[in-house]
C-alpha cells in the first residue's frame, strides 16, 4: 500500500512523527508502526524501532488481539441484515446447549451477556487452543457470572461463541466466511489469522530493565474469534475507512453506524471515563470529540484502531511488546494532532433541490410549555428538533410518508411525531409523544394539558 505522504502538512507530519517517537522511546517498544486515514485512505504512515536500518512499513504483520471481535461482530451484522437472524434472539435459538442460551446475540455483542472475562485456567493466551477444543471448555462449568442484560462486563468466551454462531449460520469455519465476507471484498491481503511474513516477532520487556523475553504465539483455536488475527497499518487503514462509512459489498453505512452507537450499560467508572461500548466497537469521548475503534493485546502484541467519524481522521497504531505504550492514548493523539492542525473542510452549502411546501411549513420555532424549540429541516430529508438555546432534548426524525415522523435517537428515539392541523388546513401543533408543542408558549387555542387561564399572561400584582 502506497501513503500520499504529500497530503499532510511538512509540520503535521513531524508532529505525528514525533508523538509515535515519544511513545516508542518512553513505552520502551522493540518497534512501533502507525498509520493515519482521512476522507477513506492512508495518508501518513510512521514506524519507529530499536533495530537500525530494520523499520517495518504498512505491510508488516502484527498480531492485533481483540480488534479481531470487530471482524466478527461485522460477521454477525451481515447475518442480521440478510434476515438469517435478528440481535433480539436469544443464543440457544441458533446455537443450542450452550449453557449461555438465555443471552441475546446483541447481548453477545455488546457484551453484556453475564459472561466471564476469560477462559477457564490456564491462560488462553499464553496455552495452545487445543487445550480447549470444545465450546464447553471455553465457557467452563458456570459461563454466567452476571444477570444477562443488567451490566458491561468484556468477555472473550462472549465472541467466542459469536464465532461458533457464524459458522452454525453459514455452515463454514470462521476463518473461511472472514475471508470470503470481509477480508477478499475490502482487500485485506495482509490480515490472516496466521502470521504471513514479514511480520513482527512478540516481545516481554522487563519492567526494571532494558531486557527482552520472546513470548509465545499460540494458535488459539476455538477462541480465535476474540482475538487471533494478524494484520497490518495498510490493511487496518482500510478497515477503518470503512468503519467511517461501510462498504454495501460488506455492511451497509446504517449498519456500521449501528455498530458505533452505544448498546451495553455504562458502569459508574465508565461514564466518568466517558466510555462506552456498541456492537463490537469501544467508544470514549476525549479532547471533546467522539472516537470509535477498538483495542487489542495478546502477549507481546499491542493494538489500537480509533476513529473519529466527525473529522474523517482515524489512526492505527501497533506494537510487537506486552506492555509499555498505551496506545489507545497514541491513536487519540494522532488523530487530534490532524484534526486540530488540518480541519475538516465541509462541502459546500446547497440549497434542497425539492422543497415541499407541506414540510416547509413545519420548520420554525416551537414551544413546549415555556421552552423554547427550533424545527429543521436537514439536507438529507429528515427534520431536526433542538432547543434554541442551552442543552436539552434534541432528535432528528424520519418521515413516515403519512405525514408523520419517527424519532431516531435520543429522548424522543422511536416516538411519533404528528402535525395536527384545525379545519382550515393551518397547523394547530405539533403532537410529539403526547407533548404539545405550539407557536406560542401556552396557546390558548391549542389543546394544552390542563389547559390554560383564561386571564392569560399578567404581570406582578
Amino acid at each position: 500500500m502506497t501513503t500520499a505522504q504529500e497530503d499532510l502538512l511538512p509540520t503535521t507530519r513531524r508532529a505525528l512523527l514525533h508523538r509515535i517517537a515519544v511513545a516508542q522511546a518512553e513505552g520502551r517498544s522493540p518497534s512501533l508502526v502507525a498509520a493515519v486515514v482521512r476522507g477513506g485512505r492512508a495518508v501518513w504512515h510512521g514506524a519507529r524501532t530499536s533495530v537500525d536500518g530494520q523499520g517495518p512499513d504498512e505491510n508488516v504483520q502484527y498480531r492485533i488481539g481483540s480488534i479481531t471481535k470487530t471482524f466478527t461482530a461485522v460477521l454477525v451484522m451481515r447475518l442480521r441484515d440478510e434476515g438469517l437472524l435478528d440481535l433480539g434472539d436469544l443464543l440457544e435459538k441458533h446455537l443450542p446447549g450452550t449453557g449461555a442460551g438465555e443471552a441475546t446475540i446483541a447481548d453477545l455483542l455488546a457484551h453484556t451477556a453475564g459472561l466471564a472475562a476469560e477462559s477457564p485456567a490456564p491462560w488462553w493466551e499464553r496455552t495452545p487452543g487445543t487445550l480447549r477444543p470444545e465450546l464447553a471448555d471455553v465457557l467452563g462449568e458456570q459461563p454466567l457470572l452476571h444477570p444477562v442484560g443488567r451490566r458491561h462486563h468484556y468477555s472473550n468466551p462472549g465472541y467466542t461463541l459469536l464465532g461458533a454462531l457464524v459458522e452454525e449460520v453459514r455452515g463454514a469455519p470462521w476463518e473461511q466466511v472472514l475471508r470470503s465476507e470481509i477480508l477478499d471484498p475490502l482487500g485485506l491481503h495482509r490480515t490472516s489469522t496466521q502470521p504471513e511474513a514479514p511480520h513482527a516477532g512478540g516481545w516481554a520487556v522487563h519492567p526494571w530493565a532494558d531486557a527482552m523475553l520472546p513470548e509465545p504465539l499460540e494458535d488459539l483455536g476455538r477462541m480465535a474469534p476474540a482475538g487471533q488475527l494478524w494484520s497490518t497499518t495498510g490493511d487496518l487503514a482500510r478497515f477503518a475507512a470503512f468503519l467511517a462509512v461501510g462498504d454495501d459489498r460488506v455492511l451497509s453505512a446504517e449498519s456500521v453506524r449501528e455498530m458505533r452507537t452505544p448498546a451495553a450499560p455504562a458502569e459508574a467508572a465508565d461514564v466518568l471515563d466517558g466510555a462506552a461500548y456498541g456492537l463490537g466497537l469501544q467508544i470514549q469521548r476525549r479532547d471533546g470529540r467522539l472516537l470509535v475503534g477498538h483495542s487489542g493485546s495478546l502477549p507481546g502484541f499491542l493494538a489500537n484502531l480509533t476513529l473519529s467519524v466527525a473529522d474523517d481522521v482515524a489512526a492505527v497504531v501497533l506494537a510487537n511488546c506486552t506492555s509499555g505504550p498505551l496506545l489507545g492514548a497514541v491513536a487519540a493523539d494522532l488523530v487530534r494532532i490532524v484534526a486540530e492542525a488540518e480541519p475538516r473542510i465541509p462541502e459546500p452549502w446547497r440549497p434542497l433541490r425539492e422543497v415541499d411546501p407541506v414540510v416547509l411549513e413545519l420548520a420554525g420555532q416551537w414551544y413546549w410549555g415555556t421552552n423554547a424549540f427550533a424545527l429543521r429541516m436537514t439536507a438529507e430529508g429528515l427534520l431536526a428538533l433542538g432547543p434554541l438555546t442551552g442543552s436539552g432534548r434534541r432528535a432528528r426524525f424520519r418521515s413516515n410518508g403519512d405525514g408523520t415522523w419517527t424519532g431516531l435517537e435520543g429522548y424522543f428515539a422511536g416516538e411519533l411525531l404528528r402535525p395536527v392541523r384545525r379545519p382550515d388546513g393551518a397547523v394547530s401543533h405539533l403532537d410529539l409523544g403526547s407533548f404539545v408543542f405550539t407557536r406560542q408558549p401556552y396557546d390558548p387555542e391549542a389543546p394544552i394539558p390542563g389547559g390554560v387561564d383564561p386571564e392569560g399572561w399578567r404581570g406582578l400584582r
